[in-house]
């Protein structure tokens, strides 16, 4: 499925607006519910995460149409990274163990801002490695 490659990056704005909300707050809550966000994500696809939607009903009508668009499985798998960092954090938070929330918030957020900022998806980036170091079936490693 082919995506416009605008809606992760409006996603990954709100979602660091939210992850430094918790950094703040230190709510294990609201890193739980961005949890959700990122499961819906990773596991439904970036059109239909609560972020997916607000783009498409809000924002992308009001622009023209995409010059080009982008495979959805990187931005599926950098949710599902997301969703760990989140679900680790969470966690964390909720266990009194607030150290480990504020270093898996913080590596999610640094992965999101890097995408609202400057439109590089780490998590997108991490997913194209994988796939190319996957070894073809026929095709000897060495």
């Amino acid at each position: 499925m082919q995506i416009d490659p605008r809606g992760p990056r409006f996603a990954a704005v709100l979602t660091s607006l939210v992850l430094a909300a918790v950094l703040v707050t230190g709510s294990g809550a609201l890193l739980a519910a961005q949890a959700l966000v990122f499961a819906l994500g990773a596991f439904a696809g970036p059109k239909y995460s609560p972020y997916g939607r607000l783009y498409l009903a809000l924002i992308r009508p009001h622009l023209g149409p995409p010059t080009e668009t982008e495979d959805a499985r990187p931005p599926r798998f950098a949710q599902a990274v997301g969703l760990g960092f989140a679900v680790v954090g969470t966690v964390g938070y909720l266990s009194g163990l607030t150290w480990l929330g504020l270093i898996a918030t913080a590596g999610a957020l640094a992965a999101a801002f890097l995408n609202a900022a400057f439109g590089y998806c780490l998590g997108c980036e991490m997913y194209l490695l994988l796939r190319r170091a996957q070894v073809r079936p026929g095709v000897q490693a060495g």
